[in-house]
């Protein structure tokens, strides 16, 4: 009899371990890497990322994204989690809201393009989305959803300053209204348009806060763009409040390049530093629809000043050409700044660029949206998902992909076409798709190996191995039901690490020496 502790030749049972693993690495290469490459491939062939179209990316997404968002939106609702949070954390009170309206917005111009001319047959984006339009319009004019703001301005919070929440209760509304008909909120958007509209242009130099001393002008800009929108559902004319309120961008109140800046003094009418990419690019989308010739002239700008290309990327800088000492930065607004390239920036710049049509900026930068967005065989965009708030707003970057991709040239603006494919898109493909063979392949000659050389190998504690692995795999399924996916992969990696051998030892073929007697 063998003694308990010497090793033993791996059993058949610990062929499931190989095989099963095996099939995991395959199974893993495929969904992570193979298929996300080939689906990217085939968005960057759609001819509507080059031109006046929306893309088919954009209404895969969105077929996806709608009953997420929809489950997502009733929990939070139904947590109060939006009461605990303070007012410095800004992903966790601003971003929920934020990616709720971009949802909005996207559906709009979804529904909108739906209706010019659709297959037989064919859903509708408000019907199959309503649940969550509805779920999303709730979630923005929730009360307890608005508690950081309410530490800032009080109980006059809807009322008093507080543009940039006002200004999306004001567009959840409206979208509400365009996609639903529904004229349930229709008084309530009144007011709330009525009394910031009267609020700003009662103000001295046409600008009002966000947060108490704090003022954004690119907020105000689009609240103002949100009361004209709001005209269109309520039959009302805030045309001669549009008109005066341009009075707030214009001399003084510009930076030295003649372009928004990212930040003001509200009180004196000036701007407090130079403006950035990430403020340029939101303003650039929404400026054309209310200001048309001056959004041209400031897109010229922000192009003159800001863009950037180089052999392996192209798009818009955080900070203008002339200061390049903040080449690398990070800010909840801009995201990293790479080499002078703002996150922000270039994200926004997409829609920026294709409401204002440059599609010669548009393309390269869509390419190198959708590259890195990393789209999953669920329909999850593995990038974006990763980077936004788990905890609060999991869905605000791919709500934010979808908002750029579904915006339009506005009303009268020529289209410009070109634009290369950065080299960025090839190489970053090319690693994808590079590593995803590398893992389908390894795990293949791994198992022809081990079918080939079992003979020669032992295996300690079998059954504790095995019991091991299997625990793994418990915990990663466990995790991944619990929505727990980083963690589930780890127990999945560790998984791969059984079970462990050791080679047989052959015998000497020298005799072995004769120790001398008494030692």
């Amino acid at each position: 009899m063998m003694p308990p502790d010497q090793p033993t030749t791996a059993p058949v049972s610990t062929g499931i371990c190989h095989y099963a693993n095996a099939a995991i690495l395959v199974l893993s290469a495929l969904y992570f890497f193979l298929i996300p490459g080939a689906v990217t491939v085939h968005d960057l062939s759609d001819p509507n990322i080059r031109a006046a179209g929306i893309p088919r990316s954009a209404w895969k997404l969105h077929r996806s994204l709608s009953p997420q968002f929809e489950r997502w939106a009733k929990e939070r609702l139904d947590s109060k989690r939006a009461a605990e949070l303070p007012t410095s954390d800004i992903s966790g009170t601003e971003w929920p809201l934020f990616g709720t309206v971009f949802y909005l917005w996207a559906t709009e111009s979804l529904q909108d393009e739906w209706e010019k001319g659709h297959p037989p047959g064919a859903v509708a984006p408000k019907v199959y989305a309503r649940g969550a339009i509805q779920a999303a319009t709730r979630l923005v004019m929730d009360p307890t959803q608005a508690n950081w703001v309410k530490i800032h301005w009080g109980k006059n919070y809807l009322k008093t300053e507080n543009v940039f929440y006002r200004m999306l209760v004001i567009a959840a509304l409206t979208s509400h209204a365009r996609l639903t008909g529904d004229k349930e909120y229709l008084p309530l958007l009144k007011d709330r348009v009525d009394s910031l509209s009267a609020e700003l242009d009662a103000s001295r130099h046409g600008l009002l806060d966000d947060y108490p001393h704090q003022c954004f002008p690119g907020d105000v800009l689009t609240s103002i763009a949100m009361i004209h929108r709001a005209d269109k559902v309520l039959n009302t004319d805030h045309s001669v409040f549009v008109s005066r309120a341009i009075r707030g961008f214009q001399n003084q109140a510009l930076d030295s390049r003649g372009l928004v800046p990212y930040f003001a003094d509200a009180s004196l009418g000036e701007p407090l530093g130079t403006s950035h990419g990430c403020g340029n690019s939101y303003v650039s989308l929404f400026a054309p629809e209310i200001w048309p010739e001056q959004a041209r002239k400031w897109y010229d700008l922000y192009s003159r000043y800001f863009w950037q290309e180089t052999w392996t990327c192209a798009g818009f800088r955080e900070f203008p050409k002339d200061l390049p000492a903040n080449n690398w930065d990070l800010d909840v607004d801009s995201g990293l700044v790479l080499k002078g390239f703002g996150c922000a920036a270039c994200a926004f710049g997409v829609g920026a660029a294709r409401v204002n049509g440059h599609f010669e900026h548009a393309y390269p930068l869509t390419t190198e949206m959708l590259v890195t967005a990393w789209p999953l065989p669920n329909g999850t965009r593995l990038f974006p998902r990763l980077f936004s708030n788990a905890a609060d707003a999991p869905y605000v970057g791919e709500a934010a992909i979808l908002f750029n991709l579904t915006r339009l040239p506005a009303e009268g603006v020529s289209i410009q076409t070109g634009g290369a494919l950065p080299g960025f898109v090839l190489i970053f493909l090319g690693l994808q798709l590079g590593f995803g063979l590398l893992l389908l392949i390894a795990p293949i000659l791994s198992l022809y190996q081990w079918r080939k050389q079992r003979a020669s190998m032992v295996l300690h504690q079998p059954k504790i191995q095995f019991g091991i692995w299997v625990g793994l795999l418990v915990a990663c399924a466990l995790c991944l039901f619990l929505g727990k996916t980083p963690v589930a992969l780890l127990f999945l990696a560790c998984a791969q690490l059984f079970p462990r051998y050791q080679r047989k030892r052959t015998p000497s073929s020298e005799p072995s020496a004769i120790k001398p007697v008494g030692t």
